[in-house]
């Protein structure tokens, strides 16, 4: 997929993708994200104003993980259009010089090739070698072949629709993959906010240690519980600076992107939660123009337009047929062996011209096998397609659900973030005051950043489910209006 093979060889391990959960996919691109990374994370220098809409602008134009889709469209295109010339008549022309003996006895054979024709026979054998010379053209023009012409360039268009609709399925899955990263790169980027704030507090915590310390209030080894703590959330994070490193790598490569130009809208998130489930539109007219609901769509008429090739093809043709040629020879028309010099030049010219139909009465059985075939491609194409609308519909159903939970969840996470704050402002105030120990200041401290965290993790469950139900039913550019 340079790219282009990363991406052939991964094609149908990509295709196979089910949108039950868009977080799957991110696993199966993101190797090969970092495998084209060192071709294309520095390849623009063009600053990108990193919202999710213009992510996905790039995603769908400028991805290096769509070149094998697109090349494959102009290889279809091009057939289709090398099958527009299928009617051109056969036009030949041939010349020739021959040298050889001429005794010819009348009876008949089966001809394996080209036989030399001469209707003289002679009473009598000669071996002498005579010198002759031929020239022809000849035309063969098909005048009328019952349709089949006319399917075959149906074929060729409908292929062209396969490419497309399967191009238009990449984009699909590749908007998928983004909106999933970004929006984890944008989670783990409040995570690291919160683990700032997380490590300032253990630091007014660790100044009011050393200084009951000093007072003789609180015992010193406070003051080493303090520090350990500051250096555990240190190390936390510096692992969470390098999981948002990753996301931005995975969305540089998808979209052609430097890293360093990367910027989060750390806000974006919020602007998400603000809305509701409900101003979505009905997904029904969206489900009609679906990428995953076309490509099977167009795989089933592909196949349909087969199938409508293949009765065409067992049809009779009527061709218009022609040819003129001359012929010299050294023989004379007296039977006189001449010098061979006599043989160059044309003496003799004809012409012939007819019109033949041809038709194989023995193909009839030929005809019912390959039709056998192609109806059952066609019937497995008609289960595709009727598979992907029903997971399409299961996985909608799936959503609505968790959008419920997660939902609720988002309501009730305040109440425990209220009754978290109140405990460490309660805990930190009998600290200072010498009324409780670090360790039940620290219990009460890890309370609130749990409850910080579950937070943005609420949030994020319910900005996930949100995109895959735009994504299930083909409505993300609906939701992203509602965002910017």
């Amino acid at each position: 997929m340079h790219v282009t093979w990363l991406l052939f060889q991964h094609r149908q391990v990509f295709t196979s993708i089910r949108m039950t959960s868009f977080r799957k996919a991110n696993f199966l691109l993101l190797y090969l994200g970092l495998s084209v990374l060192g071709l294309n994370a520095y390849a623009q220098s063009d600053t990108c104003a990193c919202g999710l809409a213009t992510l996905l602008d790039r995603v769908n134009t400028q991805s290096a993980f769509l070149t094998p889709d697109s090349a494959a469209i102009l290889v279809k295109l091009a057939q289709q259009n090398a099958a527009r010339f299928n009617r051109l008549p056969e036009f030949n022309l041939n010349a020739q010089v021959n040298l050889g003996t001429n005794n010819n006895l009348p009876g008949g054979y089966f001809s394996y090739g080209v036989v030399p024709s001469n209707s003289k026979v002679r009473t009598e054998g000669n071996s002498s070698t005579i010198l002759t010379d031929l020239g022809i053209a000849n035309v063969n023009w098909t005048l009328y072949d019952f349709g089949e012409n006319r399917a075959l360039q149906q074929v060729a268009a409908s292929n062209v629709e396969v490419e497309k609709s399967k191009y238009n399925q990449s984009k699909y899955q590749l908007q998928a993959v983004a909106i999933d990263n970004y929006l984890q790169w944008l989670r783990t980027e409040e995570f690291m906010s919160i683990q700032l704030l997380h490590i300032q507090r253990n630091k007014e915590i660790q100044h009011s240690v050393m200084v009951l310390a000093k007072s003789g209030i609180k015992p010193g080894v406070d003051t080493s519980i303090a520090e350990a703590e500051i250096s555990k959330l240190r190390l936390n994070y510096v692992q969470l600076k390098g999981q948002a490193q990753q996301f931005k790598l995975m969305l540089s490569a998808l979209g052609n992107i430097p890293v360093e130009k990367l910027q989060a809208d750390t806000n974006y998130i919020n602007k998400i939660v603000a809305v509701n489930q409900a101003t979505l539109p009905g997904a029904d007219s969206a489900m009609a123009s679906h990428p995953l609901l076309n490509y099977y769509n167009s795989l089933y008429q592909n196949s349909i337009d087969k199938e409508r090739l293949v009765k065409k093809s067992f049809l009779p043709t009527v061709s218009l047929q022609g040819a003129i040629w001359g012929r010299g020879s050294s023989v004379s028309s007296r039977d006189e062996f001449r010098s061979l010099t006599k043989g160059f030049g044309f003496e003799r010219g004809n012409y012939l011209v007819g019109v033949g139909i041809t038709y194989d009465l023995f193909d009839l059985k030929r005809k019912q096998l390959q039709l056998r075939t192609q109806q059952a491609a066609t019937n497995y194409a008609e289960k595709q397609f009727q598979q992907q609308q029903m997971l399409l519909n299961l996985n909608e159903n799936k959503v609505d659900a968790q959008l419920v939970t997660a939902t609720e969840g988002l309501q009730e996470i305040p109440h425990q973030l209220a009754a978290a704050q109140a405990a460490y402002r309660q805990q930190l105030s009998l600290y200072k005051n010498g009324l409780t120990s670090i360790l039940e200041l620290n219990t009460a401290l890890e309370v609130l950043y749990r409850a910080e965290t579950d937070l943005i993790r609420a949030k994020y469950v319910y900005s996930q489910m949100l995109f895959e139900k735009a994504i299930n039913s083909n409505q993300v550019q609906t939701l992203l209006q509602f965002t910017n």
